[in-house]
C-alpha cells in the first residue's frame, strides 16, 4: 500500500480511538442525569422536566460518536452464517464489498443529516416539549459522527483490501 494510505489509516484509527474512548464516559453522564431525575422526583418531590430528554440526547451522542470506534474494533453486528467458515483472506474480500455498500449508505445518511442540521440552524429548531431544547447541538453531533464513520469505513476498506491481497497495514 502507498505511504499516504498507511498514514491515512493510522490517523483515522487514532482519531476514532480517541473519540471512542472519550465517548465511553458519556454513559456515566447519562446515568448521573437519570439518577438526578429519579432522586428529585422520588425523594424531594420536585420532578425535573429535562432529565429524560437530556439522557436521550446523551445516549444519541454515545451511539453516534462511538460508531467509528465500534467499527474499528469490529464490534458491530454481523450475520455470519457463511462468513464464519471463510478463510481470513476471503473474509477480507467480502468485507471490501460490504464496505462499499456501507459507504454508500453512510453518504446518503450524511446528505440527510446535513440537510436536517441546516434546517435546524436556519429555523432555530427546538424539540416540542416542556423543556423545549434546541436541536442544533445533537444534529451537529450527528453530522460529525457520520463523517467520522465515513472516514473509518474508508480506513477499514484499505485494511481489508490489504488483507485480501495478503499484506497488512
Amino acid at each position: 500500500m502507498p505511504k499516504f494510505i498507511i498514514c491515512y489509516v493510522r490517523a483515522v484509527d487514532y482519531i476514532s480511538t480517541k473519540v471512542g474512548r472519550a465517548t465511553m464516559y458519556l454513559i456515566f453522564l447519562m446515568i448521573g442525569v437519570l439518577l438526578l431525575g429519579a432522586i428529585t422526583r422520588n425523594v424531594i418531590n420536585m420532578p425535573l422536566s429535562w432529565t429524560v430528554e437530556m439522557a436521550q440526547f446523551i445516549m444519541t451522542a454515545y451511539y453516534i460518536a462511538g460508531g467509528a470506534y465500534s467499527m474499528q474494533l469490529k464490534d458491530h453486528v454481523r450475520m455470519d452464517l457463511l462468513y464464519d467458515r471463510c478463510s481470513e483472506r476471503n473474509k477480507a474480500k467480502i468485507d471490501v464489498c460490504t464496505n462499499i455498500f456501507l459507504l454508500l449508505y453512510l453518504c446518503a445518511l450524511l446528505y440527510g443529516s446535513i440537510s436536517s442540521t441546516m434546517y435546524a440552524i436556519e429555523y432555530g429548531e427546538r424539540k416540542f416539549s416542556e423543556w423545549n431544547p434546541s436541536m442544533i447541538p445533537i444534529k451537529i453531533t450527528m453530522v460529525a459522527g457520520i463523517i467520522l464513520m465515513i472516514l473509518q469505513t474508508i480506513s477499514t476498506f484499505f485494511k481489508d483490501l490489504a488483507k485480501a491481497r495478503g499484506t497488512s497495514i
